[in-house]
């Protein structure tokens, strides 16, 4: 028996045909993006795992590699709705959330919704916006609704937010709050592309964009059943643990003064279910955790001054921890 093997057991249902479903669909999406985001399949992977674990994304670089491009790509792939908000220091709540406008002649209040009432919210440089008007997505992210004005109104899944920002030690950027970090599924770093694929870009990109002959090769139909799929992948007790194991070492390790929130241990299973369908696996296995590990859990940790002083970063101290975890049993 192979080692994955061990980890589809108790019966389980593996419902291969369901797995090879979203295997094609997710094949059509990601071949669909990267004609635009050339040379960077593991930013679109994650982005990928993040939609179909139905999570928010942080995409965290230096301006000019794709940030951008990459949140308009995949709401271009997916046949859904798609608004785009630009942060800046005067943008207010109600510009996000929507507002409720009196008309004179109907005598009455109307809601007018903000761009949050889309399947995918792109967030552009989030971190140019002061902390009252980022807090403005928590409800929508965590709760998939919107209270304005003592009335609460559901959003349509999909829905997912792509928030992009510049390192926080860029001029004009406000570091956003832990609870709104701790909001995201995952983080990534698009990084500059190889020269070959820079190379290719300035014949792709060079008289028009990609974007404009971009068509969508998915619906929001297809969205939602991949994502119910993805909830019934199997994760043995041991992985569950492994899970669990791994969070909680953030909270005692000396060099964090802020460990990962149950919420992120929540977040680490669900990415690993949909990491585990898009490789074709109807169950979890501990690489799946380790592939996750970084991009899940090291934008919610703060570090201690001891390990600021040792120039030390939050990638290392996970990376350390996953390399010192023992790796778990099938059972």
């Amino acid at each position: 028996m192979s080692l994955d093997a061990r980890y589809d057991t108790n019966g389980f249902d593996g419902r291969p045909s369901h797995t090879g479903g979203v295997l094609v669909v997710a094949d059509r999406i990601r071949e669909a993006v990267e004609t635009v985001i050339e040379g960077k399949p593991e930013v679109v992977r994650m982005a990928l795992t993040v939609l179909l674990a139905e999570g928010h994304l942080l995409i965290e670089d230096i301006p000019g590699v794709g940030k951008t491009m990459l949140a308009k790509a995949l709401g271009r792939a997916v046949d859904c709705s798609v608004q785009r908000v630009q942060f800046t220091p005067d943008l207010l709540p109600s510009d996000i959330t929507g507002v409720s406008v009196y008309h004179q002649e109907r005598q009455e209040f109307e809601f007018n919704p903000g761009p949050v009432f889309a399947n995918i919210v792109l967030g552009d440089e989030i971190n140019r916006a002061s902390p009252k008007t980022q807090s403005a997505l928590l409800e929508c992210m965590e709760e998939m609704q919107v209270s304005v004005d003592g009335e609460t109104r559901p959003l349509e899944r999909p829905f997912m937010v792509i928030a992009t920002q510049n390192p926080t030690d860029m001029e004009g950027t406000y570091p956003l709050p832990e609870a709104q970090r701790d909001r995201f599924m995952a983080r990534i770093a698009v990084g500059y592309p190889t020269p070959q694929a820079e190379l290719d870009m300035i014949d792709t990109h060079g008289a028009l964009s990609p974007l404009d002959g971009l068509a969508p090769v998915a619906d929001t139909a297809e969205i939602r059943a991949m994502v119910a799929h993805v909830q019934t992948i199997h994760v043995a007790p041991g992985i569950r643990r492994y899970a669990v194991d791994l969070v909680s070492a953030t909270r005692t390790a000396p060099e964090l003064r802020l460990g990962a929130s149950p919420r992120a241990t929540l977040h680490l299973v669900r990415a690993a279910r949909a990491y585990a369908a898009l490789e074709g696996r109807a169950y979890v296995v501990p690489d799946d955790i380790q592939a996750l590990a970084v991009p899940v859990l090291a934008h919610r940790l703060l570090l201690s001054p001891e390990a600021h002083m040792e120039r030390r970063t939050t990638e290392h101290i996970v990376s350390d921890l996953v390399a010192r975890m023992p790796i778990p049993g099938p059972r």
